[in-house]
Formats: C-alpha cells, structure tokens, sequence
C-alpha cells in the first residue's frame, strides 16, 4: 500500500552526522521535511535497529540541529529516516528552513499542525 507524503520535501544538500550508540558515520542530506530526511547510505552502514541521530550544521553558520529518527527504508544507496523527536531550538530552525523554501506560509502552518499531533501522543 502507498503511504502518501503528508510532509513537503525541500531539497537541501549538506553534510551531516548519522550516530547509533557508540557507532557514527559522515554522510548528505539529500532533502528534509519537518518529519524526516533522505540521506545518502554512508559507507559500511549497519542498522542495529536502535535510534539514529541526524546531525548538520546550518550552511554558514554555527546552528546545529539534531533529530532523533528512526530508519523508515534503506534501498538505492538511500536511508529514509522518520523523526522521533526534535528539539525545540532544531525545530524551530528547521521551519524556517521549510517556511522559506516552500513559500506558502499556509501550507507551512498545515504540516507544522500535523507534526505536533503526530509527535503530541502518549503511548
């Protein structure tokens, strides 16, 4: 069954830290959504099936920003990795990375709704 994207995709392309317990790896951000990213599969990459923590820093600037993910899909040299959680500061800065590529502040505030209900439940 097709999942359809609830989230809008902008494309951004950085490095950045992928970091599973002790083990870490250098990879590119291929593109971003408030609730994941598409990063290129970093040499000799492992899933143990614990959490994996997405790291980059802004481009020219010192603002880093740090998502706890979980691996979503690993195919064509590609990891889907779906937000567990995010802190208040690296969302912040992510909306805005999202706001000024998508131009449409109405569709922004649509997806930052559905973020917070999507991540605002008690298991």
């Amino acid at each position: 069954m097709d999942e359809r994207r609830m989230f809008s995709r902008i494309l951004f392309a950085t490095d950045a830290h992928l970091a599973q317990g002790e083990t870490k790896w250098e990879t590119t951000i291929l593109d971003l959504s408030l609730n994941g990213a598409l990063v290129e599969e970093p040499a000799h990459f492992s899933n143990s099936g614990e959490a994996i923590t997405l790291s980059f820093t802004l481009p020219e600037s010192d603002i880093e920003i740090s998502i706890d993910t979980e691996l979503v899909h690993q195919k064509n040299t590609q990891l889907g990795l779906k937000c567990n959680f995010i802190d208040v500061d690296s969302i912040s800065h992510l909306k805005r990375m999202v706001e000024l590529n998508l131009g449409d502040a109405s569709l922004l505030n649509r997806e930052l709704m559905l973020f917070i209900e999507k991540h605002n439940t008690t298991d």
